[in-house]
This record gives C-alpha cells, sequence and structure tokens, in this order.
C-alpha cells in the first residue's frame, strides 16, 4: 500500500460560523493535551474514512507525540456522519463535528481548529491521496523547532499535474515563495491561525501568508497516491476561481495594511494629469486663441477619478485600522483564554 519515496529534501527555510451540533465554539481544554491535531475535512468520504482511521492509528502507534484527529463532516449527503459516529466508538484519538450544509475547506479547518487541542495542527484529507503515515514526517521538523510550518510536495502520478504545475509557477512568480507546492498536506503551528485572514479559500494560500508574517517554512516530499474511493470535488471550472483568488491574496499582502499606497498614489497621479493638463489647456486657449473640447473630457476626467481614487485610499486606511484593532482584540482574548486553562 505504500510507494516508494524520494529522499527526504532539505529544509528550505522563507524568510463563524459554528458547526450545527453545537451552540458555541468550545475553548480548547489544553493547548498541552495532545501535541498534534490532525484536521481533517470530509465531505461524501464514507467510503474512505474506515481505512483512513485504520492507518492513522498505525501511524500514531510508531511516534512519540500525542495526537487527535477531528474530522470535519462538511455536509455530507452520504453516511459519513453515521460511519464517523461508529468510528468515534472504535478510535479514542477521533472526534467528529459536523457542519450541516456544506461550507468548503476553509470553514471546516477553521472550525477544526477551534476544536483542536494540539499546539501543533495538521492538514490532511480523507480521499487518502495522502496516507497518514507520512503525518509523522510531516510534523518532526516542527517538533524539533526547525519550522514554523512544513508542506508536503507531490511526488508521483496525478491527474491534474499541469493544472497544479501552472498554478504553483505563477504563485512563486507573484509571491516569491521558493516552495515547490503551494496546495498540498501542511503542519503548521497554532499561532498561524491567529494571523490569517478569515476569507474563503484562505487554505490554499497558509504558506504565503505566514511567510509573509515572518513564520519559517520547510518542505518534504510526499507520495500521493489515486483516490481509494469516491471521486474528487474539484474540476477545471476551479481554475478562473484560483486565479482570482491568487490576485485577491496579493492584493492582500501588498496593499491590505497600507491602502493608501496604491490608491492614494494612482489617484495623486491622476488628478497631477488632470491638473497639468488643464493649465496646458489654458494657456493654449490665452495665447493660440484655440480651445479643444476632447481636452476637456481629458482634465474632468483625470480629476474625478483622482478624487474619487485618494478617497478610497482615505477610506480604505480606516478600514485596515479597524482590521488591526479586531486581530489585536482577538489576539489579546486568545492569550487571555490560554492563561485561564493554563
Amino acid at each position: 500500500m505504500s510507494a516508494g519515496r524520494s529522499p527526504q529534501s532539505s529544509q528550505m527555510e522563507i524568510s463563524n460560523e459554528q458547526p450545527a451540533t453545537r451552540p458555541h465554539f468550545p475553548v480548547p481544554e489544553s493547548i498541552d493535551a495532545v501535541d498534534v491535531s490532525v484536521l481533517v475535512p470530509a465531505k461524501d468520504e464514507a467510503e474512505n474514512l474506515p481505512l483512513f482511521m485504520e492507518l492513522a492509528e498505525a501511524a500514531f502507534a510508531g511516534s512519540g507525540a500525542r495526537y487527535e484527529v477531528i474530522v470535519v463532516d462538511d455536509g455530507s449527503e452520504d453516511g459519513t456522519w453515521r460511519v464517523l459516529q461508529e468510528l468515534a466508538d472504535r478510535y479514542s484519538f477521533l472526534r467528529p463535528v459536523r457542519h450541516r450544509t456544506r461550507r468548503g475547506i476553509a470553514d471546516a479547518l477553521r472550525t477544526g481548529y477551534l476544536h483542536a487541542r494540539g499546539g501543533v495542527l495538521v492538514f490532511y484529507p480523507a480521499d487518502l491521496q495522502y496516507r497518514p503515515e507520512d503525518i509523522p514526517r510531516l510534523i518532526d521538523p516542527i517538533l524539533q523547532g526547525n519550522a514554523d510550518m512544513v508542506t508536503g510536495y507531490k511526488v508521483g502520478q496525478y491527474e491534474k499535474a499541469l493544472v497544479s504545475n501552472v498554478y504553483n509557477w505563477l504563485s512563486r512568480k507573484l509571491f516569491s515563495v521558493r516552495v515547490r507546492d503551494l496546495n498540498s498536506v501542511k503542519a503548521y503551528r497554532r499561532e498561524i491561525m491567529d494571523v490569517l485572514p478569515l476569507r474563503p479559500d484562505w487554505h490554499r494560500y497558509m504558506i504565503v501568508m505566514a511567510a509573509a508574517e515572518g513564520f519559517t517554512v520547510a518542505e518534504i516530499p510526499v507520495p500521493l497516491y489515486a483516490r481509494h474511493a469516491g471521486r474528487s470535488k474539484f474540476g477545471i471550472s476551479r481554475i478562473p476561481v484560483g486565479v482570482l483568488d491568487m490576485l485577491s491574496v496579493w492584493f492582500e499582502l501588498r496593499f491590505g495594511k497600507k491602502p493608501l499606497l496604491l490608491f492614494g498614489m494612482l489617484g495623486a497621479f491622476l488628478f497631477l494629469i488632470g491638473l497639468v493638463t488643464g493649465i496646458v489647456a489654458v494657456l493654449w486657449r490665452i495665447f493660440a486663441g484655440v480651445g479643444f473640447r476632447p481636452l476637456l473630457a481629458l482634465i474632468e476626467t483625470c480629476l474625478i477619478l483622482g478624487s474619487v481614487f485618494f478617497a478610497t485610499g482615505l477610506l480604505g486606511e480606516q478600514i485596515a485600522v479597524q482590521r488591526a484593532e479586531l486581530r489585536e482584540l482577538r489576539r489579546q482574548v486568545e492569550a487571555l483564554r490560554a492563561r485561564r486553562d493554563s
């Protein structure tokens, strides 16, 4: 059941809605109750989960770390929730959580994080394209203190290799993050979640957002297998959405904290063009006696757009201040909870 692995690469450092089954997200009982929380989003994975848990138990048995597996049933329409309840009676490390409707991987990971007790979190899909036997290798650099986040890069043949390669090439060019695979299994310190914005599909860009906040990143090879059962939830139609998300994250990282850098500079530039053009038009009218109506339209357009962009930048600055204050309040609340639970 296992495939051959490439030799492990050297590590590369790079400088609420709540679940329907509970009225409130619980505060973790103790961050030290377990070492590692494996977060497993599952949508219609009833056929894969029994084998996943069997392989996870075998993988954890040979590790010195303390594990828990939080499977988030993300609005499944098959027997996923029933299978999870049965498996929970058999595996003490399994903690099932349920979304009544499908909310996506990002929301499922957020729900898993809010239920997790481990200091290290692992994103692992339930489709068995990645085997649980590789989880200990994924978390080892973090437990050893050599990295804050570890991502796996795919080894082996898989269907969407071309799309994945193009996506990763674009991401490396846009974000200057030198890892081979941004959209794969990941392990990361719990505190990384505190700096991630709450937005759809943020899980695809965890690496670039974490690196932008100063967290160190490493990568290891992880074999990729064919799905054990079921079918992929992602198709070609996701490519345009992925490109737009990529540009949105780039804007967030580049100008999210200082929007006036973009809108203010662009507005001032357009306003200056309109002003200079207006002066030229007036002088031309006075000394040459010639008026040019399209030039007047250009002046008006530049002045109006320049003013709008500059005002948008000022408004964006106020929003950025509010976001920073909210982020700081979140950190303070988390710190108070951690002190209360210690």
